[in-house]
């Protein structure tokens, strides 16, 4: 019988296997092997999205219409990194709408892509929306364009997010939906270090 230790190896043997072969078609094993390493070992923007593991508070504003006050809640997310470093999930509990509300992200950056892909469920829904993007070095913002359901007409809205890392205790989500080429703010949620 196999132990966890055995089938990481083995899983890890395929997986250079599988990467070996194609590129060995190229002639260069060596050079493939070293960019699959590359690829796969956690880098400075893993490392970047470690620093937002704990436990946090947050303040939630929502607008269902832009002119209207928005409607405000609190709420608290876990964060852990997963699988050596290469994923950051969180996990939020809150209310919406009056409902207790429970969300899961799982954010990635991609080395290959250079880009972040964050991937979202809730208890809202039974979809999942997914969103990609850059970050800037610069605003210390990620930015990021996705696409998810509307439930109403069974299509894709377009929307935009962003999540600034103000410093170590402190971000600011902000969501905008995108019609006709236009935005419209309707989410923000600024989050504190607990």
């Amino acid at each position: 019988m196999l132990n966890k230790k055995n089938h990481l190896t083995i899983l890890l043997s395929l997986v250079l296997f599988y990467a070996t072969s194609i590129f060995a078609q190229e002639g260069n094993q060596d050079e493939a092997m070293k960019k699959w390493m590359d690829y796969m070992t956690p880098g400075e923007m893993h490392n970047m999205m470690a620093k937002s593991v704990g436990e946090w508070t947050y303040v939630s504003k929502y607008w269902m219409d832009p002119s209207a006050p928005p409607t405000v809640s609190e709420g608290r997310a876990v964060n852990e990194m997963l699988l050596g470093g290469r994923y950051l999930k969180s996990m939020n509990y809150g209310e919406a709408m009056g409902m207790p509300f429970e969300g899961m992200n799982i954010l990635a950056y991609d080395k290959a892509m250079n880009e972040f892909f964050s991937f979202w469920i809730d208890n809202l829904g039974t979809g999942m929306t997914m969103a990609r993007g850059k970050y800037d070095e610069k605003t210390k913002v990620c930015s990021m364009k996705g696409a998810m359901v509307d439930p109403m007409s069974g299509k894709d809205v377009e929307y935009r997010q962003t999540m600034k890392f103000i410093d170590n205790n402190n971000q600011l989500f902000e969501m905008f939906m995108i019609s006709d080429g236009k935005e419209v703010k309707n989410m923000e949620l600024t989050f504190t270090r607990k």
